[in-house]
């Protein structure tokens, strides 16, 4: 018989989740006895651990006792080890939340797929693509040659025409890739956007928000942002971002998008337009000397590949600036819900 089976459970011990034993039992371990343990965790089971270990307070003599004399009973009665799927479900179940398990369980084999790029071959193309398309040809590239051909084709078919023909040149002399850049690439996929898919089914609500005051009339959508800003200035920003688009910017008079571009940070715009389809990228171009174009073209390609996240960013900068030269009356806006109204 087990010698963890003669000890009964503490009492006090009862009222701790999974979660909560493991934080005591690393604790109880120490730093010489549990350094091995905590090398083998991820920075997010290090910082859950540590929170619980830091909520525990003091551990009685039972507790401590108890924990050790299971920890090593447990060890000691395994003849042999076998890791699989349901081990490390069953294993990760007892240490952490079932949120958390079905969160990490479905980046080991995924709900659709067992690999990073099976998952990618079953995201909606349109989708995939409009999270493609701010990534740099090349890594784009990388990516569509590991999905299967059937959705490689689907999510091609979804970007910018002459971004498409760019990806399958690079693709078509594509040279093996480093396993350091392919993993880095998964990575990032894993921690930018496979992270937020599932959450992001769901639309979020300021996009749901916007559409309804651009479906106002401007003296009630300007009244009801107004006070909504009071209240929550940040989810008004929010709106007000969603509600004017760096792609809306493309439709301004060619007067006011040379008066922007002039007036711009030459490092954020080639950033924000390293983002774009050639098409809208033609546009602002176009408000600029053929020098100071050229020179822009230049500065974007010597700039290789750009986080998403950092054209996005510059975007909102350049939309802000916008809006800032309409209201001091440099500009004039075109009206998201008409093609004809002007505000100054």
């Amino acid at each position: 018989m087990n010698a963890i089976t003669a000890v009964p459970e503490p009492q006090e011990l009862s009222k701790y989740t999974g979660p909560q034993r493991a934080a005591a039992l690393m604790l109880v371990l120490g730093p010489e006895h549990g350094a091995p343990i905590w090398e083998e965790l991820s920075p997010d089971e290090i910082k859950e651990l540590s929170s619980h270990i830091s909520r525990l307070g003091r551990l009685s003599p039972e507790v401590v006792d108890y924990l050790l004399m299971q920890f090593t009973g447990e060890v000691t009665s395994m003849s042999s080890m076998h890791g699989s799927v349901a081990s490390t479900e069953r294993l990760l179940s007892s240490v952490m939340s079932a949120d958390k398990v079905a969160e990490i369980m479905q980046d080991i084999s995924g709900p659709t797929g067992r690999t990073m790029w099976d998952k990618l071959s079953n995201v909606n193309e349109a989708t995939l693509a409009g999270y493609l398309r701010n990534e740099y040809p090349q890594t784009v590239a990388v990516i569509l040659s590991k999905m299967k051909p059937e959705h490689t084709a689907k999510v091609i078919a979804e970007l910018p025409e002459d971004f498409g023909i760019e990806v399958i040149q690079r693709m078509l002399i594509a040279e093996p890739v480093q396993s350091e850049i392919v993993l880095e690439i998964e990575k990032t996929l894993r921690t930018e956007f496979m992270a937020n898919f599932s959450r992001d089914q769901k639309r979020d609500s300021h996009e749901v928000m916007a559409d309804v005051f651009n479906a106002l009339d401007r003296s009630k959508e300007e009244s009801l942002l107004g006070a909504l800003e009071e209240k929550n200035h940040t989810s008004a920003e929010r709106i007000r971002a969603l509600m004017f688009t760096f792609e809306d910017l493309s439709a301004l008079l060619p007067t006011a998008i040379a008066a922007v571009v002039r007036k711009a940070d030459n490092n954020q715009l080639a950033l924000a337009l390293k983002g774009v389809s050639d098409d809208v990228k033609a546009v602002f171009l176009a408000g600029m000397t053929q020098r100071a174009a050229k020179m822009l073209t230049e500065e974007m390609a010597s700039m290789g590949p750009v986080r998403a996240r950092e054209c996005e960013d510059a975007q909102a900068e350049l939309v802000r600036l916008a809006k800032t030269m309409a209201d001091d009356g440099e500009i004039l806006l075109i009206d998201p819900k008409s093609d004809e109204t002007m505000i100054y």
